[in-house]
């Protein structure tokens, strides 16, 4: 049974449409949840809302010409080309030479697990020429001498390992330039500033959020004020060839997407090496953490999480508190380094360049400040290819990119289990970019330990190209779970369209579901009750909030997340047809709030916040396939479990207007 807002508890969410003007709705939702929702920037728009435009526009703290968006820009305005000496290295100088190209073509046949990614189509010819030490010369002999910039010049090129950037460089690919990185990990681990034995020689990184020593990415740089990876637009490519076979054939052929270990895709197999793979290289914990504590050793090693994948032993040297310098991976290992990795530079300048084939996430800056993305094409579909991960970044500025990915368009990060010590990611601006395709559109997290907060995105055109076989999941996501916590205060969306909807078919989270939580299966995907909920949360809602993000699926799950003070405005979403279905999306909105019968530490079980601060105003999602009156056994267009007070204001969702406060308390 529907209560009253301010109930303790409800068989499913609280709200109805109702005629309710913009001002009596506004001064009705201070009265239900109280002043302390008025406080603060969103506080003042509120309260400004019922004036007159101008004066509303002038008041506007978020959006205003000096508000908190603008404040992000201008914090980074010197980030750009005047921020470098005028002093040209051509890589030729120093013994760079072109290489031939030659045709390629998939050795895996089953394109629907393995779908042909942009730029596969060439390689580099057998026994080209490296041309990594003349990048490498070049760039020391810029940064030696000042700074300035390394150009490459119109061409194909390989490169056999980490270009490695330094201060005042800025690496510059000229028009038509296209560098082809090799396929081989071997590569990425043999000159890195750590010796690790047999592991290799590797380079300080983050996997997932985690701290290791790993391979070396494809562009790399550490501790490096002034950097910039530049390009005159999408025919300066950057080429991981993450797709290119460098051992087996046929079918069994093994590249970089080999290591993602997803049965039938790119090779992979249960008994081929890779991330999800029981790899006997990984030590027992004890060995590796002497003084862990008997009930941590439980959780760390429960069947569920099997330790000996590198996936899973990682997050457990965090969790056991092992030093990065112990957390030895590269050969004999099988975690992909992201493209371009840039760990605790200032100053980053990222522009007007393509990315194709590469082996993990796109672009990973960490525990960096004032970084601008900028005119960037991220053009790779292959596993966890997302586009754009700031993580635990300070001054973000993304404008003007295109994504077209194998995971989420931009996803903020700050950290994973122990691995919090560079705090949270905090003021980014994404504004005027164009989202093809991918698993979310804006991501926040789901690594988000440290923290996240004072995040602005405006005017995103998400078109979800390939609404018909690759569709984009979902368009506006917060993941998170117990093992992640974190927080998330002060994300504010305005501004976004999507002329073909999101993904009509809806998705949970299956096997990774907690055996006994009211999270579960019981009920159909999409139906809240009074006793259980099943959360389309992996695809087919426009806004997702979820707070159980994939539970079975971490060891340790000790920290609830915090989810409050969000709005969203001025989203349009439209529908298309598909196999007789018209529609805009599976589910409007789903909010999944955080789980107490999640947590697995010791008892008191602290206390589990519900989602909290949500505004979405003035939007129009479309008619979404679940558009009927929920039942227990039928979805509707909304749910939401363990939210507060979530305003919904001149709302449509399939032509009803809704003006309503949205509460289930858990």
């Amino acid at each position: 049974m529907a209560q009253k807002t301010g109930s303790r508890r409800s068989a499913a969410p609280s709200f109805k449409p109702g005629a309710v003007t913009r001002r009596q709705f506004i001064g009705m939702t201070s009265t239900l949840v109280g002043g302390a929702m008025l406080t603060g920037p969103i506080g003042a728009t509120r309260a400004f809302a019922a004036q007159s435009p101008a004066a509303a526009r002038a008041m506007d703290l978020i959006w205003g010409e000096h508000g908190a968006a603008a404040q992000i820009a201008a914090s980074v305005a010197h980030v750009a080309h005047s921020l470098f000496h005028r002093r040209d290295y051509d890589v030729t100088a120093y013994g760079a030479r072109p290489c031939t190209t030659v045709a390629a073509t998939s050795p895996y046949t089953n394109t629907a697990k393995s779908p042909v990614s942009p730029g596969s189509e060439l390689t580099n010819a057998p026994n080209s020429f490296d041309s990594r030490p003349a990048f490498l010369a070049a760039i020391d002999a810029c940064h030696r001498e000042g700074g300035g910039r390394v150009v490459v010049p119109a061409g194909t090129w390989y490169c056999a390992g980490p270009i490695v950037l330094q201060s005042n460089v800025r690496f510059h690919l000229s028009a038509n330039c296209t560098i082809y990185f090799s396929p081989n990990p071997a590569d990425y681990a043999k000159d890195g500033p750590v010796s690790c034995g047999a592991n290799g020689n590797l380079y300080y990184s983050r996997w997932q959020a985690n701290d290791c020593l790993n391979f070396g990415s494809p562009v790399y740089a550490r501790d490096a004020i002034n950097i910039a990876l530049t390009g005159e637009g999408p025919t300066s490519i950057l080429n991981g060839q993450a797709m290119t076979p460098f051992a087996g054939s046929g079918n069994n052929s093994v590249c970089w997407w080999t290591y993602k270990g997803s049965s039938g895709a790119y090779g992979a197999s249960a008994s081929v090496p890779s991330q999800a793979f029981a790899n006997p290289n990984n030590v027992d914990l004890r060995i590796v953490a002497p003084s862990i504590s008997d009930a941590l050793y439980a959780l760390l090693t429960s069947p569920t999480t099997p330790w000996q994948q590198d996936q899973n032993y990682l997050p457990a040297l965090s969790e056991a508190g092992v030093p990065v310098e112990r957390r030895i991976f590269g050969l004999g290992h099988y975690l992909r380094p992201c493209m371009v990795e840039f760990i605790n530079c200032q100053n980053v300048l990222m522009a007007d360049y393509q990315t194709q084939n590469t082996p993990f996430w796109q672009h990973h800056p960490t525990a960096s400040k004032n970084v601008v993305f900028r005119g960037v094409t991220t053009n790779s579909i292959g596993p966890n290819n997302d586009g754009f991960d700031p993580d635990a970044c300070t001054n973000v500025l993304v404008e003007d990119c295109t994504f077209n990915t194998g995971d989420d368009c931009i996803a903020i990060k700050s950290g994973k289990d122990r691995d919090t010590e560079y705090g949270p990611a905090r003021r980014h601006l994404i504004r005027n970019c164009t989202m093809n395709s991918g698993h979310g559109g804006i991501t926040l997290g789901s690594e988000m330990g440290g923290g996240v907060e004072q995040i602005y995105a405006t005017n995103l055109q998400m078109l979800n190209q390939n609404w018909q076989t690759n569709p984009l999941n979902i368009a506006i996501r917060v993941k998170t779970n117990m093992n992640r916590g974190g927080y998330v205060k002060d994300f504010h969306v305005k501004g976004v369209t999507l002329p073909n909807g999101v993904n009509l078919k809806g998705g949970g989270y299956g096997s990774a579901m907690l055996a006994g939580s009211p999270v579960n299966s019981t009920v159909p995907l999409g139906v809240l009750t009074a006793a259980a909920g099943n959360p389309s949360a992996s695809q087919g809602g426009i806004v997702t909030f979820d707070c159980d993000y994939q539970p079975a699926n971490d060891a340790v799950r000790t920290r609830p997340p915090l989810v409050q003070n969000v709005t969203i405005t001025d989203l349009k979403a439209s529908n298309v047809t598909l196999n007789g279905v018209t529609a805009s999306c599976f589910q409007a909105i789903v909010a999944q709030g955080p789980v107490a019968f999640d947590y697995n530490g010791a008892p008191p079980t602290p206390t589990v916040q519900p989602i909290s601060g949500v505004t979405i105003s003035d939007c129009d999602f479309g008619t979404p396939v679940a558009s009927g009156t929920p039942t227990s056994t039928s979805p509707g267009p909304i749910y939401a479990f363990n939210v507060n007070a979530m305003t919904l204001s001149n709302t449509v969702i399939a032509g009803t207007t809704y003006n309503t406060t949205i509460t289930d308390l858990r």
